[in-house]
């Protein structure tokens, strides 16, 4: 008996090493096509790689943003910044909160933010997050943070490429890694912010849809509030803008207002904004610079209204 329990650990941990190591040389040399499983992009859209990189030389700023593209497309830190407001937006593509809580987990203690604007998209809270952990797993190094924000996903995607990940890490193999400033029509802006050269949206019917919360995102969005309420920070939950088309696609905006208002103060942007789907936004989801700079002044006004209370 303790033979065949010797042989089976031999076995799995044999195997293990086998796995891991076969992954390696199978994400580094294998086409694309061929590696369905394995979803490694650095330096990808969004400049994530930038962002992540410029964080760990942050810190004790004054206000930190988080959430998903409409986070590091519709606030900008120039601007804020003009208002003697140190900022750094820690926002990125399709972040739900499970990719929230790992990010504020790995960079609060260091950033120690006086006030944290969390911009909650309804759905953030409906899909896996699958994507936006791939992102994050391939632009930032991993921890122990990384692995629980894997085992929560519980995807084959992410536990492939979290090995992956493990393995270049460990080999310091994204060193040389340097992304431009500019890529496309997107400019970074130090502190988080990116910049869209300015384009115009054409507006398109939207079918109707049922905002339903993942109970998984709203358990660790639970556990967010729960940690920046304990470290004593003011947090402020805040529905960006989005094209007043998409906007009224959503049948019960008043469930969702109502969900984020038990959590912490809230500010439902679309309703205190009249903006123009195709004056002041690029696509179906963000704000144009017009857009940003409108935006942005008024929150500034309310934040600074908060402090004359």
């Amino acid at each position: 008996m303790k033979k065949f329990v010797l042989n089976t650990l031999l076995f799995v941990l044999f195997s293990g090493l086998f796995y891991f190591i076969a992954l390696f040389f199978w994400g580094k040399y294998t086409p694309s096509m061929l590696k369905r499983n394995i979803n490694y992009k650095i330096c990808s859209y969004g400049h994530i790689h930038s962002r992540l990189s410029e964080v760990k030389k942050k810190k004790d700023i004054d206000i930190l943003f988080l959430g998903s593209s409409h986070t590091y497309r519709g606030f900008d830190t120039r601007i804020f910044s003009k208002n003697n407001l140190q900022c750094f937006n820690l926002g990125s593509s399709s972040q739900t909160p499970i990719q929230t809580e790992t990010l504020l987990k790995r960079y609060l203690k260091r950033l120690k933010p006086k006030t944290i604007i969390y911009e909650v998209y309804p759905i953030t809270f409906m899909i896996d997050g699958v994507e936006s952990s791939l992102d994050i797993i391939a632009n930032d190094k991993n921890d122990l943070f990384s692995l629980e924000m894997v085992f929560k996903n519980n995807n084959i995607k992410t536990y492939n490429t979290f090995l992956y990940a493990l393995f270049r890490d460990i080999f310091n193999l994204n060193n040389s890694y340097s992304e431009p400033k500019t890529r496309g029509n997107d400019t970074y802006i130090s502190g988080g912010f990116v910049e869209k050269e300015i384009s115009y949206f054409k507006p398109t019917p939207f079918e109707k849809e049922t905002i339903e919360i993942n109970k998984s995102q709203l358990k660790s969005f639970s556990k967010i509030v729960s940690l920046i309420k304990k470290n004593k920070i003011d947090l402020i939950l805040v529905y960006a803008p989005i094209p007043p088309s998409n906007y009224k696609r959503f049948t019960n905006n008043e469930y969702f207002d109502n969900t984020m208002e038990s959590y912490s103060e809230y500010y439902n942007f679309n309703k205190l904004m009249s903006l123009n789907d195709s004056l002041h936004f690029f696509d179906a989801h963000h704000l144009n610079q017009k857009g940003v700079e409108l935006f942005n002044n008024k929150l500034i006004k309310i934040l600074n209204e908060r402090k004359v209370k």
